[in-house]
């Protein structure tokens, strides 16, 4: 009985430090999954000890977001030799969000990191750890502000920090917007599904609010540039505002997108030249255009096969099989009017040699990008940031040096 008794004791202190569930496997490294429901993007804890293993349910008991439950289990000290099971349960790291969108689950980020819980979800409906969007709208200022330059100076840095500052709010506006007006459809696109506002970890109200805050914020910064700009600047919100339903009408959602995003093409000018140079700044946001209709139409291959089932257009779709093609031609239209651009403007020999450059990234881009890899597409778009890059150091050397 002495013994019965012992086993009885040593059985119930097993069970009460090892899971003895059929959903969870205790893993050979720690795994770290976000709660979703109550701290999406908290960071990481330590790697060199405990093991933090989750699992889908359906039970009543648990939380419930988007119709997964989510079961969080700490094993402590345990490891195990076997193999993977055939239960649910992820290993290795969580999988990390693509730059422009992301689906809301992701490695840690500067803000899981930094920001206090209240504010993570709307650094995350801000795109705030997703740079990139931000740098693709920035340098079509950034070019009309080197543009505008008088030869043989720097350009105005001043300006540059300000609309600097305007692309990162105006993004983050268009964003906002973005994830309000398609909350229903991100629901049903996997890497959208878990944006703040379609998710639920913020509500319609909330995401408003915040893009109140944002608009205020960029008139703050409107108000400092000349009249002329500031009605020009204004302008723009038209298109900011109703780029998110174009999806819904046209298989060019990707053209409205660049007469949006390269909007800082003509007003950058306007802010420094008080007016504006159509034989420059035209074939300059015309160039944009064409550029924004590359890069975003490989990043719309990302979701082709959710749109289909969604009922949304792009011209993903719209190309199909010959989208190499469609991209090659936007592409040397692209290139082909930034050359026209430097050519009206006057400007000195290292911007064509930048050009020469730039056409080589827009060659590897579109000739190696694999559409059928949704990693691969997000690869080629993010890459777009240094096509922008080498542009400007064309424009800064061919200014300066003349």
């Amino acid at each position: 009985m002495a013994f019965n008794g012992l086993f009885r004791s040593s059985r119930r202190l097993l069970n009460s430090s090892v899971l003895a569930t059929s959903s969870v496997v205790s893993l050979p490294r720690p795994v770290f999954i976000p709660n979703p429901a109550r701290d999406p993007f908290p960071a990481f804890p330590s790697w060199n000890r405990n093991v933090e293993i989750w699992s889908k349910c359906k039970e009543l008991s648990q939380e419930n977001v988007n119709g997964l439950c989510w079961n969080y289990r700490l094993v402590v000290g345990i490891s195990s030799s076997s193999g993977p099971s055939s239960s649910p349960v992820l290993e290795g790291k969580p999988k990390k969000e693509d730059e422009k969108g992301g689906n809301g689950v992701g490695e840690a980020s500067w803000i899981d990191l930094y920001l206090p819980k209240q504010a993570r979800a709307y650094a995350k409906l801000a795109r705030l750890d997703k740079p990139v969007g931000t740098w693709l709208l920035a340098w079509p200022c950034m070019w009309s502000i080197m543009f505008a330059a008088n030869p043989g100076s720097f350009p105005d840095f001043k300006m540059m920090a300000l609309f600097g500052c305007g692309a990162l709010l105006l993004r983050g506006a268009g964003c906002t917007v973005n994830d309000l007006l398609d909350r229903d459809i991100d629901t049903k696109v996997e890497r959208t599904r878990l944006r703040p506002v379609a998710s639920g970890l913020l509500t319609p109200f909330q995401g408003l609010s915040f893009l109140g805050l944002q608009l205020f914020l960029g008139l703050g910064i409107l108000l400092q540039l000349n009249n002329y700009s500031r009605v020009l600047g204004a302008s723009s919100l038209l298109l900011v505002f109703s780029y998110p339903l174009m999806k819904r009408f046209t298989f060019w959602p990707q053209a409205y997108l660049g007469l949006t995003f390269n909007w800082g093409a003509l007003l950058g000018w306007a802010a420094v030249k008080g007016s504006l140079e159509p034989a420059v700044v035209f074939p300059l946001y015309l160039s944009g255009v064409c550029w924004t209709l590359v890069y975003d139409t490989i990043y719309a291959h990302q979701d082709k096969e959710d749109d289909v089932k969604v009922g949304v257009k792009s011209t993903a779709l719209r190309f199909g099989d010959s989208t190499k093609l469609w991209l090659t031609g936007f592409g040397s239209a692209s290139v082909g009017f930034l050359a026209l651009t430097g050519l009206n403007a006057d400007i000195g020999w290292p911007y064509y040699a930048s050009l020469v450059a730039a056409s080589g990234q827009l060659v590897w881009q579109i000739g190696s990008v694999d559409l059928s890899s949704r990693a691969d597409c997000n690869k080629k778009f993010v890459s777009n940031k240094w096509f922008g890059a080498i542009i400007f150091s064309g424009i800064l050397l061919g200014r300066t040096l003349q």
